[in-house]
């Protein structure tokens, strides 16, 4: 009598190559058996009415051109005039290189989004202007830090001024800034290179920032998120410890000027600067220390704005306008050229 076995289902024990598709299915997670590498990221930009993006595209292009303009003046009068070959206006140069650096980096790109709505960047584009960005960023924090350091010293020993603050200690000075922006900058690139991008590749913003690309990571980004809090507090932070202390040293040496002349060409030469990083921290903050909740997109973006198109026009004007020694240059140059 033939016995009738229970039947269990197809077995696939038996055949190699569905075993081998049995075992990966179970050892693999659902969320990660469809995962596909992000390889380009969607910009939105500014989503508002193409009458208001002619207009800002109008007015941003000749920002552009106008912040080129003024920063490549400053750095060639700075690199021609006698009279400007002190490190103050050596760290100046410096300082519109770096804004040239950044306004190169994130406008371009932003006219073309906003011409066309919303713009297509690759993986590795996206992740150049980011590291270029937030260097360039990293570097006027330090380079801000250095100029205090000059005018701290120019005015509370200004006997040992040019002794101290040699034209080779300010390119030590200021290959250190560089240096130390773009290699502790590099290292923050190479952890967010190594999160997995997966899901939406959709940013809403104009470049690609810190933020935007940590929420798009399909990785545990809670170790990079602590980094990036790390250095923001050894490249912002500190940096403004350093300034604050500079100038209360400078405020409590210039009340100590007898004269009330010498007392006000002191602050003169410290307003520049001081108005430069009024504006710039406080933009930063805006965006990166102030709380997001109840801040809208569109107010991010504007407040975005503030620092990567409108603090590298600002800069220039504000050192050119407040400068007799820039001024006086500048004239020189001109009636030279209409001489000639």
């Amino acid at each position: 009598m033939r016995t009738r076995s229970a039947w269990t289902g197809p077995s696939i024990s038996r055949t190699p190559i569905a075993a081998t598709w049995a075992s990966s299915i179970v050892s693999t997670p659902p969320e990660k058996t469809n995962m596909t590498a992000v390889t380009e990221f969607i910009l939105l930009g500014f989503q508002v009415s193409q009458n208001i993006r002619i207009l800002m595209f109008s007015l941003l292009i000749v920002i552009y051109w106008f912040t080129m303009f003024m920063n490549l003046l400053i750095i060639t009068l700075v690199s021609t005039s006698k009279i400007l070959h002190t490190p103050m206006y050596f760290f100046i140069s410096q300082l519109s290189i770096c804004d040239l650096l950044l306004t190169t980096d994130i406008v371009p790109n932003m006219l073309h989004i906003l011409l066309y709505n919303r713009g297509a960047i690759t993986f590795i584009g996206c992740m150049t202007q980011f590291y270029l960005f937030v260097a360039s960023e990293a570097s006027e924090c330090l380079l801000l830090t250095v100029m205090s350091y000059d005018r701290y010293v120019a005015i509370s020993n200004p006997l040992h001024y040019s002794s101290i603050m040699t034209s080779t200690y300010s390119m030590i000075l200021s290959v250190i800034s560089w240096l130390a922006a773009f290699s502790i900058i590099l290292c923050l690139l190479i952890t967010i290179v190594m999160l997995d991008f997966c899901g939406p590749n959709i940013i809403d913003h104009f470049f690609c920032d810190t933020l935007p690309l940590l929420e798009l990571s399909c990785s545990d980004s809670y170790n990079v998120q602590l980094e990036v809090s790390f250095l923001g507090i050894l490249l912002t932070l500190v940096p403004i410890v350093i300034i604050i202390f500079s100038y209360t040293r400078i405020i409590v040496t210039t009340l100590r000027i007898p004269s009330s002349t010498g007392r006000q060409k002191a602050f003169s030469t410290c307003s520049s600067h001081l108005i430069v990083v009024s504006i710039f921290y406080g933009t930063i903050f805006s965006v990166y220390v102030v709380p997001t909740r109840g801040k809208s997109s569109t107010m991010s973006k504007i407040l975005s704005l503030l620092y990567t198109v409108f603090t590298p026009l600002i800069n220039p004007i504000i050192y050119s306008l407040k400068n007799n020694d820039i001024k006086k240059s500048l004239r020189k140059k001109i009636y030279r050229r209409l001489r000639y």
